[in-house]
């Protein structure tokens, strides 16, 4: 089981959000999705308590729309599966829906639920239908994955047939079992293939085995700033995946830039952490995120570029969802990662790709973001 799956709300009625994060990558058309999912303050009846569905499409297009009732969202604390309804016919419990009964009763929601494909012990089905204002389809999507890399390894039982033979690992470390060290981040899958269809403003786009991301976050406090980097989309390595992050964040008063580097690479995991590891960064404004980390045995660079401008989108904050987050879908990435010994070093990988997600979020940067 992969740690934080599951859902985090036991009742209380602070100050608390969970958000969901899934992304595709379509590389016959060279465009991506982001489907953002997200639940504030579900005891209800504070300023900020409802949901959110967000959607990044082709060409950085963007689409948002609110779920006020909180009763009406539900997930599964002990698994990733997760649903809200914002308009709904019939009177049935706000729980997982057979795909049959969601299209038939959902007029407007989504929904992932646990799912078997043939052959492999475990997936998950999405489903979605987000309407204009004035009731017309805005966006509808359906589709399955299949997992195949956590964090940490091949996913136990998921994935492949003969399953996994690594434990799954919190992204985070250990210390992301307490609430102190808030937000929580987790890695829920760092690969894995998706097959079905997603309509967006009256086009279909139809995909099999496409490269499939997914995270997410929870908490009651919020870094102050952030960056991000995603790829799984290497043409010529279809078992290469990779995500960074790097964030400022309040711990017991102290303000501290924890980051991160995890590579999957031909069924091994490399993973550096900035507090084990000899980790730099340069991250402008807009437009360039540049890394490196160190280990005993491994080094390795990323570098991502962003011509155009990106897509704002909301993210969560001490007010609720607010514009706070700027990122592109498709942008130039490149990899290097290199075996160290005493003596040398090997090169392992050299990759790039044109389908990377990047993003930079937080307070407004006026300057560029070092870490030497």
């Amino acid at each position: 089981m992969t740690p934080h799956s599951g859902y985090h709300w036991r009742g209380q009625t602070t100050r608390f959000f969970e958000g969901w994060y899934f992304r595709l990558t379509l590389p016959a058309c060279r465009q991506t999705f982001a489907f953002m999912y997200s639940i504030d303050d579900p005891a209800g009846g504070g300023n900020y308590s409802g949901g959110a569905a967000q959607i990044l499409g082709p060409y950085e297009t963007y689409y948002c729309r609110t779920f006020p009732a909180v009763n009406r969202f539900w997930a599964e604390r002990d698994r990733l599966a997760l649903g809200h309804w914002r308009k709904a016919n019939g009177a049935f419990a706000t729980q997982p829906l057979a795909p049959e009964a969601f299209v038939q009763h959902v007029e407007e929601g989504y929904q992932v639920v646990c799912t078997h494909a043939p052959g492999y012990p475990q997936s998950h089905h999405h489903q979605g239908k987000l309407l204009f204002p004035s009731g017309q389809v805005h966006s509808q999507w359906n589709y399955q994955v299949i997992p195949i890399d956590g964090w940490g390894g091949a996913l136990p039982d998921v994935g492949r047939k003969s399953g996994g033979d690594r434990p799954q690992k919190a992204t985070a470390g250990w210390l992301s079992y307490f609430p102190v060290f808030e937000p929580g981040w987790q890695i829920l899958m760092a690969h894995g293939l998706a097959s079905g269809w997603i309509t967006w403003q009256g086009k279909r786009y139809d995909f099999e085995q496409a490269p499939a991301y997914a995270e997410k976050n929870w908490g009651g406090a919020f870094p102050a700033k952030w960056f991000w980097l995603q790829c799984n989309a290497f043409a010529d390595e279809p078992s290469l995946s990779l995500t960074a992050a790097a964030g400022a964040r309040e711990v017991l008063g102290w303000r501290e830039n924890v980051g991160l580097i995890g590579i999957h690479h031909q069924g091994k995991f490399y993973e550096f952490i900035s507090t084990q590891t000899r980790f730099t960064w340069a991250v402008e404004p807009w437009g360039y995120w540049h890394l490196t980390a160190t280990s005993d045995r491994h080094r390795v660079t990323l570098t991502g570029r962003a011509a155009g401008g990106g897509t704002w989108v909301r993210v969560p904050t001490k007010v609720g969802l607010q514009f706070y987050a700027v990122t592109p879908l498709t942008v130039s990435f490149a990899v290097q990662l290199w075996e160290r010994t005493a003596f040398a070093e090997k090169l392992l990988l050299s990759r790039t790709s044109q389908l990377a997600g990047l993003e930079v979020g937080g307070s407004p940067w006026d300057e560029p973001w070092v870490k030497d």
